[in-house]
């Protein structure tokens, strides 16, 4: 039982990384059509982002508050970024399929390339404050406190997107765009801020996961968001395009199918279950599990 409850719990905190890492990609393509397939290195860029901090910002005294701090810098870095590549050149692209691919594909593959030549390709561990590396019980198992943290945090940002796409005058635009992009356009409503904010959104999420996940899987390389990225559009797939809550029981499903069939299956056969629910999902219910049937 206790093996049961740390393996479902350490699922749960992967399952934060898969939502942060899809939410932005499902608002993107749901809205603006758009496949960012460089949207891993928005990840990549987050957690080195908090690697600095952690780092090399000593002004900061005691490291869990300076990783307060690397969170909202990486925070800040990830919207910054998703907001210049969206106006710089993404924009220059609607409508051209193909070119948004090999826009986003190069783009991927130039800021790992970035990273790489910046900080070197071996993952580097982030300094962590000593609460990370303990354990809480939790009915008879002993859970490391960086998966609480992980789902606390991915918990936290679920609900602010929430809010803000239910309360907010850009959130009901951005909502009433991926149900029916053509009538936002009839009413005279400028959707092209919507665009920006919605990138900007994307890369702050994914660069929260970064920072996030360079504490779940111990370090951070420049490859990692990128190699996480194929389970991010399959949860993004199961989910339904443009639904935040699909995504978030997608990103639990996949996590949880995933990480208890590599343990009780083996080793690597948890990746092949996850495609094997996806074809699942995609013969019962082709537009994902709280799409829409149309647009």
């Amino acid at each position: 039982m206790s093996t049961f409850v740390l393996i479902t719990v350490t699922g749960l905190g992967l399952a934060g990384l898969y939502f942060l890492l899809a939410a932005g990609l499902s608002l993107i393509f749901g809205l603006m059509d758009v496949l960012n397939l460089a949207h891993g290195a928005f990840f990549g860029l987050g957690g080195y982002a908090a690697w600095l901090v952690l780092d090399r910002l000593d002004v900061v005294a005691g490291l869990g508050w300076r990783f307060l701090v690397a969170v909202l810098v990486a925070a800040a870095t990830g919207f910054t970024a998703g907001a210049l590549v969206e106006r710089l050149l993404v924009a220059r692209s609607y409508g051209d399929h193909l070119g948004q691919v090999l826009l986003t594909i190069g783009l991927g593959f130039a800021l790992v390339a970035l990273l790489g030549g910046s900080f070197g390709y071996d993952a580097r561990p982030l300094p962590q404050p000593a609460w990370f590396g303990a354990t809480t019980p939790l009915l008879g198992a002993r859970v490391p406190n960086s998966r609480l943290l992980v789902l606390a945090v991915a918990a936290v940002l679920f609900a602010a997107l929430l809010l803000f796409l239910r309360r907010t005058r850009h959130g009901l635009v951005i909502r009433a765009g991926v149900e029916n992009r053509a009538m936002v356009r009839a009413l005279g409503i400028d959707v092209s801020r919507s665009f920006t904010l919605v990138f900007a959104i994307g890369g702050l999420l994914a660069a929260v996961g970064g920072a996030l996940g360079a504490v779940y899987f111990n370090g951070i390389n420049p490859a990692l968001g990128t190699s996480q990225l194929i389970f991010a559009f399959i949860v993004v797939v199961i989910g339904g395009l443009g639904s935040v809550t699909g995504t978030a029981v997608a990103a639990v499903l996949v996590a949880l199918v995933q990480q208890l069939v590599n343990y009780y299956g083996a080793a690597g056969v948890g990746d092949i279950a996850v495609v094997g629910l996806l074809a699942v999902v995609l013969l019962a219910r082709p537009q994902g599990l709280l799409g829409a049937v149309a647009r």
